[in-house]
């Protein structure tokens, strides 16, 4: 085997391994595909992404962007990697009646139940979550929804 047919073989095992972890360049290149999505629409967010623990690799405030959708927006990242579902899903199962109902009082007020939040998957594989807080709760979801969808595109997943 030459020098060139082991690189090749090292390339494939590394882009096999790297599509299967959350890097910062991979976060980076999500948020910058929102943040574009985001300006369009007028809107000031926070948007943050985690690796598949919920630990956030990085998180851009868009100029203006709430305060509060700092912590918004990181929290939606533990929500959806810890519970391995949409925030909004979330909401739904934590309506009054619902088996969730009174989640979002556990792990230190740390759980939203509103949209926002997504999964992030590749090869049918959990490698994150997302946040973005800012806007109404629709645009939330909206934005979040877009991420979750053009990830699996930014990721080159199968």
């Amino acid at each position: 085997m030459n020098d060139y047919e082991i690189d090749k073989i090292v390339n494939a095992v590394i882009s096999e391994y790297t599509n299967k972890i959350m890097t910062l360049k991979l976060a980076k290149e999500l948020i910058a595909r929102i943040e574009q999505k985001a300006s369009d629409r007028g809107l000031n967010l926070v948007i943050a992404v985690g690796n598949e623990s919920g630990n956030i690799v990085a998180v851009h405030c868009m100029d203006n962007a709430y305060i509060a959708s700092y912590d918004i927006a990181v929290n939606k990242v533990f929500t959806s990697a810890s519970l391995k579902m949409s925030t909004e899903k979330l909401g739904e199962l934590s309506r009054p009646g619902q088996s969730l109902y009174g989640i979002q009082y556990t792990n230190n007020g740390k759980i939203v139940i509103f949209g926002g939040g997504e999964v992030l998957e590749c090869g049918g594989k959990i490698i994150g979550a997302l946040g973005v807080s800012g806007g109404t709760a629709k645009d939330d979801t909206e934005l979040a929804k877009f991420g979750k969808e053009i990830f699996k595109e930014v990721a080159k997943c199968l």
